[in-house]
Order: C-alpha cells, then structure tokens, then sequence
C-alpha cells in the first residue's frame, strides 16, 4: 500500500512507478482526507509507503493533519517507508512524518527515501527552461528504480541526500507559516474565468466573484496547484513566478 499526496504530479509518479514494480495499490492522501474516514487497515499489507512533497523543509499542511489523525490497524506491524520528493532539499520532512505517525499510532517508520525531482515553488525555483527540466526527471528515474529495490529487500535507516540539518526543523512552522498566506496570491486580466483554480482548491480555499478568483481564507496549503494548473496562466505568486514557469509532471494525470 502507498499514501501519498502529490499537486502538480511528482510524487504521484514516484508513487506510480513504484506501485507498478511492486504490484501495489496507491491511495490519495487528499481522497482519504475528503472522505473522512481515517482507519486503515493494514493487516493484509506488507508494506505501507508514505509519499511527499517537501514544503519549506517539512511536510505539506494536507500531509500532517493526515498522520495526526490516520488510525492504522494492524497485527503485526508492517514494513514503513517514507519518501520525500524535493527540489533543493528534502529538509526534515521524515522527522516530521516520524513524529507524528508515532505520536498517534505509536509506531516508527523504518525507512527514509528522497528523489529529486523539479521544485514547484517558483517564487523562487525556475523552470522555464524545458530542457533543465526534462534532465532533472530523467535522472530521478534511476533514483526511483534504486528506491524500489531498497524497498523490495525492506532496507532500514535513511537513505536520504541532501537531508536538512535538524535546526531547520525549528523554522519550519514560521517558515510555512508566512509562505501559506493567500495575500501572497494575485491575478491577471488575462484570467478567463474558467473555474479550474476553485474545483482543484484542495481546501476549498477559492471563489469565484466577478468571474475571477478570490481567495476566502488567510491561509491555505499553498501547493501552487492553481498557479500550476492555470491555463492562462493568470495566477501569479509574487513578483518571480511568471518569468519561472509553470510545471506539471508529464507522466500522470493529476
């Protein structure tokens, strides 16, 4: 079994490639979320993957509340890893999912894994450059595979790069905190009102008024999803992310 949730599309593939080689089922984290029920059981699993994205080197809002609320039910306790998908750094993201899957379930994952992948936080990463892009995909396809056969021999301890050193963990919250607040967000005249931004919303944080979007609450996940996603690409995040591009993975749908 593999939770993971994914925006703009990287660690659903992560979680894709690696559901295929092992012949595993993926399960959305937003979909458990929105369902509202938050009992899984494992006890027909051998293994039970958690996948990420990194977020101001912690996890996504989304990805936390899920560990602080997922009851899992199990007899004998099966083999955990936890990925993290990152651009610069996968940060602290597996203490974090430690932390809080063990305060709730009493239970400690076994294994850390990170596969570098493009940075989707363009007020300050760069992809308008397609070629740069396809290069850092291209060569986290031998990270995955390399995963897959750690996972498949259920390899312990952090097989982590570029991990963030633990003080950083102290400036997560704040840190995320700020980057969260929607006031961040503005919209061009180029904006059709199509309503992609408000249906995608993972926390319905987006009306429509005047046929333009608004943003309804002080925070939200802040995944970029609707700047990503944006077919006009009239969402913008700041002063840089209209010269950094937009980007979603080409391998799924997300």
């Amino acid at each position: 079994m593999i939770l993971y949730f994914s925006a703009t599309g990287n660690s659903k593939y992560v979680a894709k490639k690696i559901a295929e080689a092992r012949g595993d089922e993926i399960y959305s984290i937003i979909d458990i979320m929105e369902s509202g029920d938050f009992t899984i059981d494992l006890r027909h699993e051998s293994s039970v993957g958690i996948i990420s994205p990194t977020y101001a080197w912690g996890l996504p809002s989304i990805v936390a509340d899920f560990l602080r609320k997922v009851k899992l039910v199990y007899e004998t306790k099966p083999y955990m890893y936890f990925i993290a998908t990152y651009g610069a750094t996968p940060g602290n993201a597996g203490f974090f999912a430690n932390k809080y899957l063990k305060e709730k379930n009493s239970v400690e994952i076994d294994a850390y894994y990170s596969v570098k992948m493009p940075d989707t936080w363009t007020p300050m990463f760069d992809l308008s450059d397609s070629k740069k892009v396809a290069a850092v995909n291209k060569k986290a396809e031998k990270e995955i595979d390399g995963i897959i056969v750690k996972i498949s021999n259920q390899a312990v301890s952090k097989h982590m790069k570029r991990e963030a050193p633990a003080v950083t963990a102290l400036v997560y919250k704040p840190y995320y905190n700020n980057m969260r607040k929607t006031k961040h967000f503005t919209v061009e005249d180029s904006c059709i009102g199509c309503e992609l931004c408000k249906q995608k919303c993972l926390i319905r944080a987006i009306e429509m008024k005047n046929g333009k979007p608004v943003w309804i609450r002080e925070q939200c996940v802040m995944c970029l999803g609707c700047l990503h996603r944006c077919p006009k690409f009239s969402i913008q995040y700041g002063r840089k992310t209209k010269k950094h591009g937009q980007y979603l993975n080409p391998h799924v749908k997300i």
